[in-house]
């Protein structure tokens, strides 16, 4: 599921999903304190403007420039809130330490050797910040899918530095998404402790984590966060 892949699916109609933010992120997220978010695949946009309206200030990445350019246009008026950021933050690691919230809202994680890309953005939570992982059902998703992630596995490689609020299968409450099947999620939501260093380990048993050099490349590079459009990230 590369750029070209997503491509052509937002290119494929006016709008690909259904404008509404996932039901999933408002239950788990709202009451947090806002700060700095961090919007992994971001499509054309509806969490980040929800993310914005309640004051959180939000980088919202994505492979896709159509979806991004979709997402400014409608997110017009979160100008100052959210940072529309083309590109991979499993290629380009984010910062570490700089969010207070990364959301994988049916992201597609494929796994690496090493863990190379989890460790990437699970990094990049803050001390005290949280991870929001959520994903269909493997039950309902085809074998395809075997190489990527769930968010049940993603809890068991948590490291002792991290707390686990979520970790469960719960019914959608909403109706599955147009053409598919998918009535069930899973759900990680976990924080990670204030007493370990931004760049300590992350996830066990003990693995190679990212150097410090691979850790500080931007996903928005030296591009202003608040500006408006959107911006390419590992520039700069």
């Amino acid at each position: 599921m590369d750029e070209q892949h997503w491509e052509k699916r937002y290119r494929s109609r006016a709008r690909l999903f259904s404008g509404a933010p996932n039901e999933v992120l408002m239950t788990e997220v709202r009451g947090l304190p806002p700060g700095q978010a961090l919007d992994v695949g971001c499509g054309e946009g509806a969490d980040a403007r929800w993310l914005a309206a309640q004051g959180w200030q939000v980088t919202a990445v994505d492979l896709s420039r159509t979806a991004l350019r979709q997402a400014a246009t409608a997110g017009a008026g979160s100008a100052g809130q959210v940072a529309w950021t083309h590109g991979d933050p499993t290629v380009h690691p984010p910062p570490a330490g700089a969010f207070d919230l990364v959301s994988l809202q049916y992201f597609p994680l494929r796994r690496v050797p090493g863990h190379r890309a989890l460790c990437g953005l699970l990094h990049a939570v803050a001390p005290g910040g949280t991870l929001l992982f959520v994903s269909h059902s493997p039950a309902e998703v085809g074998p395809q899918y075997d190489g990527y992630y769930q968010p049940a596995e993603v809890a068991t490689l948590l490291g002792n530095g991290w707390r686990v609020l979520t970790d469960e299968s719960r019914p959608r409450s909403g109706p599955p998404p147009e053409g598919t099947h998918h009535t069930r999620d899973t759900v990680l939501r976990a924080v990670r402790g204030h007493r370990q260093r931004a760049g300590g380990p992350v996830i066990r048993p003990a693995r190679r984590v990212l150097d410090s050099d691979e850790r500080r490349t931007d996903v928005g590079g030296e591009t202003d966060r608040r500006a408006p459009g959107v911006r390419e990230s590992g520039t700069g």
